[in-house]
């Protein structure tokens, strides 16, 4: 059922909710004894790019397309600096290990 819904496309964090929701497993962990991200892992389906970073450059894209519209939006641009910092921060650790 993972590798099934990995292979269409679905996240870790998708297909756990998926499982949660649907199929009425609350910790995959404990049905499986390991994680979705891992068992991806080690069948080669794992996505190239990790959620959380692909997440935060979805939104920094997303604040950037705002701010091509709404060139005085003072808000979004402090925001968009702060969701920068963070994608550098992440990439950086990412790196590290």
């Amino acid at each position: 059922m993972i590798l099934r819904a990995a292979k269409k496309g679905h996240l870790p964090s998708q297909i756990g909710a998926l499982l949660r929701d649907t199929h009425g497993v609350p910790l995959v962990h404990g049905v499986t004894g390991g994680k979705i991200l891992r068992m991806l892992k080690a069948r080669g389906l794992a996505p190239e790019v990790p959620e959380d970073l692909y997440f935060l450059i979805k939104k920094a894209v997303a604040i950037r397309m705002h701010l091509d519209r709404n060139r005085t939006d003072v808000d979004a641009k402090f925001r968009l600096i702060l969701v920068e910092s963070r994608v550098h921060r992440l990439i950086r650790y990412y790196r590290r290990t």
